[in-house]
């Protein structure tokens, strides 16, 4: 009998990325995604694989226990992407985030518990260790959330791991620097910029642009989640980061040079409220594991920028809908 994957969240950027990966590269493995559809989840991102008999699609909430129990049914694993992400997003609306990202996990855990799920990968962030000034946070750092999304995601962390020390889970827990690539919504950062340079239009830039963020570009996740997926210790917490250290108002630079727009499309608007500087995080743990980026930074920049030249179809509906830069 085929062995079945649950993945939450998998409509959305990385989840359609590691989808495709997964049924590319695995002919015994079928996969469930389980997604609610939010702004953020698109099925457009899986539109080449919606008829491959090896995939299913159900809509449906990670917060609604029947949901849950259904797309369960005959799944091995479950690879837990569902999430509200942005930032500025929960600063607006903290209350969204705390449902889908602690009760939706809770939801899943209960479920998992029941369903007898044999491995329970959790995607959590980099930033539920808080900003650093200087070195690299490794998985025995303390956490310091400081945004109303971080802090989600922490509290998300703490049920899943005390799930494992109370009833024995198999759960793994996955924190990530920051990903880029294609199928990445536009509100983001460097999709925001990549588009806005395309078109000519001003690419805002938060206080002075000086914010420092690990750029990790998402085949490489994937890799690493189906890394952790085969061979993580259960119960353990790995970072994956690239080690890629950038300035933000640098790398908005090198996209307007490599599209070919001045700099004078550099637009700085008023800070984001509690705007963390710098994330960084060490990722030797799964490292161990035989894990390691493959693509380097500038490259793959590069190939995201081509991939959103050549798909304007898919990104323009998406930005007709958000606020655009005076």
């Amino acid at each position: 009998m085929m062995r079945r994957l649950l993945v939450t969240g998998g409509c959305g950027f990385i989840g359609s990325n590691f989808i495709r990966r997964i049924l590319s590269e695995h002919s015994d493995l079928g996969v469930v995604n389980l997604d609610k559809l939010t702004y953020a989840g698109n099925p457009e991102n899986l539109k080449e694989i919606e008829r491959n008999s090896r995939y299913r699609f159900i809509q449906g909430d990670v917060a609604d226990p029947q949901a849950v129990e259904g797309a369960l049914s005959g799944c091995e694993a479950l690879v837990h992407f569902a999430a509200e992400t942005h930032v500025d997003r929960s600063i607006l609306s903290a209350g969204d985030f705390l449902r889908t990202n602690v009760l939706g996990t809770h939801v899943l855990l209960e479920a998992a518990r029941k369903a007898g799920i044999k491995r329970f990968i959790h995607i959590s962030t980099d930033e539920v260790y808080g900003s650093l000034e200087k070195g690299a946070a490794d998985e025995n750092a303390r956490l310091h959330p400081n945004s109303p999304y971080s802090a989600s995601k922490a509290g998300a962390d703490h049920l899943v791991l005390a799930t494992h020390v109370t009833y024995g889970l198999p759960v793994i827990v996955i924190r990530a620097s920051n990903n880029y690539g294609p199928y990445q919504f536009p509100e983001k950062f460097l999709p925001l910029m990549i588009t806005n340079a395309i078109d000519g239009e001003p690419l805002p830039i938060y206080g002075d642009g000086l914010y420092v963020r690990e750029w990790l570009f998402v085949e490489d996740f994937c890799e690493a989640i189906a890394r952790v997926l085969e061979k993580g210790e259960a119960g353990q917490i790995y970072n994956v980061g690239s080690g890629d250290l950038q300035v933000n108002l640098e790398v908005a630079k090198k996209i307007l040079k490599w599209v070919g727009r001045p700099e004078s499309l550099l637009r700085h608007v008023s800070d984001r409220l509690g705007h963390e500087r710098r994330y960084a995080i060490d990722s030797k743990k799964i490292q161990s594991l035989g894990w390691t980026t493959r693509h380097r930074s500038e490259e793959a920049l590069r190939k995201t920028i081509q991939w959103y030249q050549d798909h304007s179809q898919w990104w323009r509906p998406l930005k007709s809908h958000l606020p655009r830069c005076a």
